[in-house]
């Protein structure tokens, strides 16, 4: 049997131009892509024009495709001889699921690559002028899930090392839980007037950033219809925005729709 290969691209964090050369190029050749919600639709523009497209985003409490049936497309598309491309938003691996795919088509013996992509717990901030690290404000940098909620029982962060021994912390898919993130630094010993950024569409043109600590920063979102997708981000650095920010000077030059 004639098998194809799978790449599991990350498409980044927003900006069409932010993807790698590779990324592109694997968009480019593919026969078959597998993209999701997040990824800039200008992007597929340079898909070839037989290419088969498959929409598989997941919108928060709803599925078009569930993961399991997104390991059946790859695999049926693989084995029919196919260049597959599964294009996610930011880096496949960054709660991408890239490495449950990937584990998928080794049982399946299906030869594939990982194309990294720009993740935008560091893209965000660096539009929104916060450098995650910092010499003078952070020398350790942690990105963790935020949608955990301790009445599901799906709350699994480790909240003391988080808030006693991570300078810089970049928190996903957390916007609906903003309380209890913001709860939970401060029950583990974080200063409430910790510095927060909050970055809607980071790296897009309607990106948008908010900033304030721990104990008003959920305010200021509500205030601000901050809603998803969103990186929150808190530490010290989210002070250097007062001095570096630049995107809101220049976006309509360098961003793509």
């Amino acid at each position: 049997m004639n098998r194809g290969k799978v790449y599991l691209v990350g498409a980044g964090p927003g900006d069409p131009k932010l993807i790698t050369v590779y990324g592109l190029e694997c968009i480019q050749n593919a026969d078959v892509i597998v993209y999701d919600r997040l990824i800039s639709k200008e992007l597929l523009k340079y898909a070839r024009n037989n290419a088969e497209l498959i929409y598989c985003g997941k919108l928060p409490g709803k599925h078009e495709l569930i993961q399991e049936q997104i390991h059946e497309v790859l695999v049926r598309k693989a084995e029919e001889g196919k260049v597959v491309v599964r294009l996610k938003g930011g880096d496949p691996f960054v709660f991408g699921r890239g490495g449950e795919e990937a584990e998928v088509l080794v049982n399946h013996d299906i030869p594939y690559e990982i194309v990294p992509g720009i993740t935008s717990g560091i893209a965000g901030p660096a539009y929104a002028g916060i450098p995650v690290t910092h010499r003078d404000y952070a020398s350790s940098f942690a990105i963790v899930t935020g949608h955990g909620r301790a009445e599901k029982g799906t709350d699994t962060v480790n909240w003391s090392a988080l808030a006693q021994g991570i300078d810089t912390i970049a928190f996903y898919m957390g916007i609906g839980n903003l309380s209890h993130i913001c709860m939970k630094l401060i029950e583990h010993g974080k200063n409430p007037q910790t510095p927060v950024a909050v970055i809607q569409w980071g790296t897009t043109s309607s990106q948008t950033t908010v900033t304030g600590d721990l104990k008003t920063i959920e305010e200021t979102v509500r205030q601000n219809n901050i809603t998803h997708p969103a990186i929150i981000l808190v530490g010290p650095v989210v002070r250097m925005r007062e001095k570096i920010k630049w995107f809101e000077n220049v976006s309509e030059v360098v961003v793509s729709e």
